[in-house]
């Protein structure tokens, strides 16, 4: 009788049936069905091995085009977090906010006292309804982008964040052609910059270029619920 966890590894010559096997042999604890713990084991076992040669067949390493759009909160934070984290691995991180500027944030003062190898750019002026003004908006967008560049032209930087650059787009200040371009004409898989691009409403094509996309989903928000106010440590 053929064992049902026992699949011939060497006929799972693609990543396609490779990822089919690990989706079918689940990720385990309670979900999977086996009463008898050795059942169990073996199972998790043949898991292993799968995954194992998932992580040996994807060995191609490249600077990666990161977005994180969507309503919910958490798309700064989760890019200063990837920027904390490339930080601990003794790499240099630069962070220009295109909107955001007009106040300082929890963030910028700890990681300003944090490490040697941060440049934090806050080169917006705030939101539309606090500048008032078209051109000078315009004017801070396209230095925060030739700003930007010179960043992620410089090989001793491993993480660029174009921190809202997205709602810089969707205001029209910046077109998502030239962006696209600039990173094509870079050679991302010579030049092992990640970038990372935030803010909602992510345009179609940066999505489609992009090599990682996120979108953080509003459930709930305490300012929209709740009337509560935007608060230090949560907020910024």
């Amino acid at each position: 009788m053929v064992d049902k966890y026992q699949q011939d590894l060497n006929n799972l010559n693609n990543l396609d049936n490779l990822d089919k096997e690990a989706t079918r042999l689940g990720m385990g604890g309670n979900l999977s069905p086996e009463v008898d713990e050795n059942l169990y084991k073996k199972r998790m076992q043949k898991r292993k091995e799968i995954q194992s040669k998932r992580v040996k067949e994807r060995n191609l390493k490249k600077g990666l085009v990161i977005v994180f759009t969507g309503n919910g909160k958490g798309k700064t934070t989760a890019a200063l977090g990837m920027g904390l984290r490339t930080l601990g691995h003794g790499y240099k991180v630069a962070i220009i906010q295109f909107i955001k500027g007009g106040w300082t944030t929890g963030e910028k003062k700890a990681f300003e006292k944090f490490s040697n190898n941060i440049e934090w750019r806050s080169l917006g002026a705030g939101f539309t309804w606090e500048t008032q003004n078209r051109n000078k908006d315009q004017f801070l967008v396209n230095e925060a982008w030739e700003v930007a560049k010179e960043y992620i032209k410089n090989e001793s930087y491993k993480l660029v964040i174009l921190d809202e650059i997205n709602i810089a787009i969707k205001l029209g200040y910046i077109h998502t052609e030239e962006i696209i371009i600039f990173l094509k004409d870079l050679n991302m898989n010579k030049n092992l910059c990640h970038v990372i691009l935030t803010g909602r409403g992510a345009s179609k094509e940066i999505i489609e270029f992009a090599d990682l996309v996120t979108e953080m989903k509003l459930i709930k928000h305490p300012f929209k619920e709740q009337g509560i106010k935007a608060q230090e440590c949560v907020e910024y």
